[in-house]
């Protein structure tokens, strides 16, 4: 039997779809597809495996034992189809391929605009787009082939698989206010700073929550009584400056506001926040030449 004459690529589609949404109802509104028809791949594609690869869990539907195993090699080989498709597109375009980066907040605001900003300066045509994003929306993008790559801190080991890490340098977490904060008279925080002020946080999940949580038992500082969890920068800044929060984030977000003293470092010894910032790239992508000449610019640019 043929593989090919049995397996679509509509139904890679289908399941990644359905696995990712849990839902045939959502997975049909994104495809663009009636209910029946994505449920009709679904049974075609178990044909194919042998396999049940979905099934009832109270009123929706969830993987199966082998809907689980088969994940990651549908998505991967999906990916990989896309990527070929997209290059070949790519060629035929006076602009040059597109290439999809996802930027963490870390990056966002420092590396990434550099490299883009140099690559443009050495006369590159080549076309990019910049997804922002929490770090487990990002290489779900990857690892479904919408993002050549994701440039941020290094992910937890579970959220690994089928990606590569290549790091570029190592940052930390970093606590500030506005300039004129009543804490930034303390030359040693007390345990209870954090208890009249609003304090926003990274949200439980992101990459360096658990560095955060960390940091405040090592350094005996009790948790905020008022805190707000968001990644969003634009919010942050506005409300720090505006509302005497305390804002504990990445160094390279607030870099440039620290240097033009908008914004203060608290006195806490952030140095166990210290973690690796890199490039996390499919394990079997192959990089188009622009999207590898703005990882090796990005390589350059962090020396």
């Amino acid at each position: 039997m043929r593989l090919s004459d049995h397996l679509k690529l509509r139904h890679l589609e289908v399941f990644v779809e359905v696995a990712r949404k849990s839902s045939v109802t959502q997975a049909a509104d994104a495809l663009g597809m009636t209910q029946p028809a994505v449920t009709r791949a679904l049974r075609e594609l178990e044909t194919v495996c042998g396999k049940k690869l979905v099934e009832k869990h109270g009123r929706g539907i969830r993987l199966s034992a082998y809907g689980e195993m088969f994940r990651d090699p549908a998505g991967r080989s999906l990916a990989l189809a896309r990527d070929g498709v997209s290059m070949l597109q790519g060629l035929s375009e006076a602009e040059g391929p597109k290439v999809a980066i996802g930027a963490l907040p870390t990056v966002s605001a420092t590396v990434v605009p550099d490299a883009l900003a140099q690559l443009r300066e050495e006369g590159s045509h080549s076309r990019f787009s910049v997804m922002s994003g929490d770090n487990q929306y990002l290489l779900d993008q990857l690892r479904r082939g919408f993002l050549d790559v994701v440039v941020g801190r290094l992910p937890a080991p579970e959220h690994m698989a089928g990606v590569d890490f290549d790091p570029l340098f190592r940052e930390r977490v970093v606590a500030v206010v506005a300039a004129d904060h009543p804490l930034t008279q303390f030359g040693r925080l007390p345990d209870m700073a954090f208890q009249d002020f609003p304090v926003l946080m990274p949200n439980q999940g992101s990459i360096i929550r658990p560095y955060v949580d960390r940091m405040l038992l090592e350094q005996g500082i009790l948790p905020p009584r008022f805190p707000i969890e968001t990644v969003s920068s634009t919010f942050c800044r506005r409300f720090t400056l505006a509302h005497k929060a305390v804002w504990i984030i990445s160094h390279g977000v607030v870099r440039a506001e620290l240097e033009a003293g908008v914004l203060s470092h608290l006195p806490i010894n952030t140095g166990s926040t210290l973690g690796p910032v890199g490039l996390c790239i499919r394990s079997e992508h192959q990089l188009s030449p622009a999207a590898q000449r703005f990882c090796d610019t990005l390589r350059e640019l962090c020396g």
